[in-house]
This record gives structure tokens, sequence and C-alpha cells, in this order.
């Protein structure tokens, strides 16, 4: 059963990852990427990792995505106008696809032969104590620098979206 919610919810999360890139309103792009976070937050959920499943919804699915939606709209961004594809893309894009396809599965296989296969719901080391103990410690440098980074960005939208008196 494990396999078959896991290939349910993949399949779902790659086809609305094709869609954010397809898509030429940014609005339905946007609303794509929730669908992908929806289905990786699934997918940690089969793997036995609730709290990075509950974070992956609050955070990304929705005060990240809420973000997306406010720049988007404070940009006033409409649709993307469709071009014309150039003939050596549309004559070579899909078998260079497929030969990147199978040169990245020929190096995984040689170089990552035999690993051991994914075990539903083994995975604990997901936990509130464990990654805040990581967060905190191993991670603390690459945790403030996003932090900083975010403010900059508050920063960044609150003059952008005020008004010239």
């Amino acid at each position: 059963m494990d396999v078959i919610l896991f290939l349910i919810f993949a399949i779902i999360a790659v086809v609305c990852a094709v869609n954010v890139v397809v898509q030429t309103h940014p609005i339905a792009s946007a609303i794509s990427l929730v669908g992908v976070m929806g289905s990786l937050a699934v997918l940690y959920l089969l793997l036995g990792a609730e709290f990075l499943a509950m974070a992956q919804i609050i955070v990304y699915a929705g005060a990240i995505m809420v973000l997306f939606v406010f720049v988007i709209m404070l940009l006033n961004a409409g649709a993307e106008s469709k071009r014309g594809r150039s003939l050596v893309a549309q004559l070579l894009g899909f078998p260079l696809l497929i030969a990147l396809l199978a040169l990245a599965s020929y190096f995984i296989q040689r170089y990552y032969p035999g690993t051991a296969t994914v075990q539903f719901g083994a995975f604990k080391a997901g936990t509130a104590q464990n990654i805040g103990r990581a967060l905190f410690t191993q991670y603390l440098l690459p945790f403030e620098v996003t932090s900083i980074l975010i403010l900059i960005a508050i920063v960044g939208a609150v003059v952008l979206a005020r008004k010239e008196l």
C-alpha cells in the first residue's frame, strides 16, 4: 500500500512540477507549486517524518507561497506571450533529453549500485528535537544567513510596496 501511495504522490509532484514550467500565467504556476509542496509533504509522511511534513505544509505551501503570490500581484505580472520555438530546439530537444536521462541513469547505477531500499516509516530522525538540535548546532551559520536574507527580502518588499508621498 505504501508503494502505491508513493507512486501516486510522486506522479502528482512531477506533473505539478512540469506544470509550473509549462504555465504561461504566474498565478497558475504558483498554484501548481502548491501541488508540488503538498505532494512532498505526503511523501514525508510516508517516510515517517511527520514534523517535516507539517513544516513543509506550514512554511512552504503556506507562508512562502503567500509571499510568492503577493510578489506576483505586486508586480502585476500578466500571462507570458507565446513565441515561436527555434527549429534546433524542436529537432534536438527530445533526443537530447533522452540522452541526458540515459547518461544520468548510467552514472547513478555505476557509482551507486547497491543502495538499501527505503523502509517506509523507519525514519526516526525527523522529530522536532533532532531537527532543532541540528539546526542550532551543525547548521547555525546557514540558518542565520537565511534569516538575514529573508529580512532583506521583507525590507525590499516594503520599499517596493510603499507609495511615494
